[in-house]
């Protein structure tokens, strides 16, 4: 082929955009090259290393030659230890059978939405939200339609909104408690809320709980206690801390677990199989002892830097319950969080995510900052913007 041309990209490339975050991530990563000390608020990974139980599990399965494909739902074993954690941390019984084994939350979520949405169907969700999740469904040709939140609703969707954004094209709500960008969290009853005014519609309620466990001051929950007619992502990447093992799981209505299979078998076959025998040891007691403690030390994290980024000037009208991030209103200290973003990089080395990556409702009033990174190097950072804003 004449390397001077080029096959047209399909259309939908044009609707699909980049994560802003991670070309920040990538300027911050040249400054390191140039020997500048930066301090990371802005990637939504958690700076633990996986642990040690759980390392030691898929070292172990490796040993073993454990390297051949599993069912495309997922080993028997690990449905069956999800399942099990289902009944132990929340009294419900989710069955094994209802469990999809995937490759990272993403493969869940594209595995959902694909069974769900035709092109042209409407997807309702929050604006502010993960923009993986807007751009999955433009890839199926659906139409994602971001309805603006604010504090008054903790940012989140409420069952009124829905019905009045209801539309004879829309198919599926999505939510996202605890939520990326905001960390907030949906009561129990207001999901359940949700839910009737989905399900009164003939619609799908698809949740995304991919930081269940990682929760302050409340007890940990799922959607499935509200009503098991639903559908549930998680993953093994936030709370179990397992992010380039790339293991995530859904669980489904068993009426739709025919239809996952068979798009599973299509689209990748089978979850990496090293990661899924690693994954057992995630619900082990020695892991769990682990597991708890770095939450208390997110905690910790939040609890420092929500009232320090408070002294200078940034807004926080929903204290954050849940994930590891704060989603702060800047517009008090600049007209433009893009540019307060780029700046504190490039004069402070201060890396923070502005609010453009998660939707269109208010996008240059915040930024969101990520915990992710210990508290001495969060206190550095906060004492390197106080400065920076004194000189803005």
């Amino acid at each position: 082929m004449n390397q001077g041309v080029r096959v047209r990209l399909a259309e939908r490339m044009a609707r699909i955009r980049p994560f802003y975050v991670m070309d920040l991530l990538a300027r911050a990563r040249a400054l390191e090259a140039k020997g500048v000390d930066v301090v990371h608020m802005e990637i939504g990974e958690p700076d633990f290393p996986t642990a040690a139980p759980i390392v030691e599990a898929g070292r172990r399965a490796l040993g073993e030659g454990r390297t051949r494909y599993t069912p495309s739902l997922g080993l028997s074993e690990l449905r069956r230890a999800i399942s099990d954690d289902y009944r132990q941390r929340f009294g419900l019984e989710v069955g094994p059978e209802r469990v999809a084994v995937t490759p990272g939350a993403s493969g869940a979520l594209h595995l959902v939405l694909a069974i769900l949405v035709d092109p042209g169907d409407e997807v309702l969700m929050a604006d502010p939200t993960y923009p993986c999740n807007r751009h999955l469904v433009e890839l199926l040709g659906g139409v994602p339609r971001l309805l603006p939140v604010g504090p008054d609703t903790g940012y989140q969707l409420s069952a009124e909104q829905i019905a009045a954004a209801w539309t004879p094209r829309t198919r599926v709500v999505m939510l996202a408690s605890p939520s990326n960008p905001t960390g907030t969290i949906l009561s129990p009853p207001a999901i359940g809320a949700l839910h009737r005014v989905v399900q009164e519609r003939a619609g799908a309620l698809v949740v995304d709980e991919i930081y269940q466990g990682l929760v302050y001051e409340v007890p940990a929950s799922t959607s499935l206690a509200c009503s098991q007619d639903l559908f549930v992502i998680n993953s093994f990447s936030k709370y179990f801390g397992m992010t380039g093992w790339r293991l995530g799981w859904a669980v489904a209505p068993l009426g739709y677990m025919e239809a996952l299979d068979r798009l599973a078998q299509n689209l990748y076959l089978a979850a990496p199989t090293l990661s899924q025998w690693a994954a057992l040891a995630a619900f082990t007691p020695e892991a769990g002892e682990i597991l708890e403690g770095r939450r208390l030390r997110f905690q910790e994290r939040r609890d420092f830097l929500l009232p320090a980024l408070e002294r200078l000037g940034f807004a926080f009208p929903v204290r954050p319950q849940g994930a590891f991030y704060l989603y702060g209103r800047c517009d008090a200290l600049a007209p433009d969080s893009d540019r307060l973003a780029e700046a504190l990089l490039e004069r402070r080395a201060v890396a923070v995510t502005p609010g453009r990556d998660f939707g269109h409702h208010e996008p240059e009033r915040y930024l969101r900052f990520a915990y992710t990174t210990d508290l001495g190097r969060l206190q550095e950072g906060v004492e390197r913007i106080r400065r920076f804003l004194g000189s803005w």
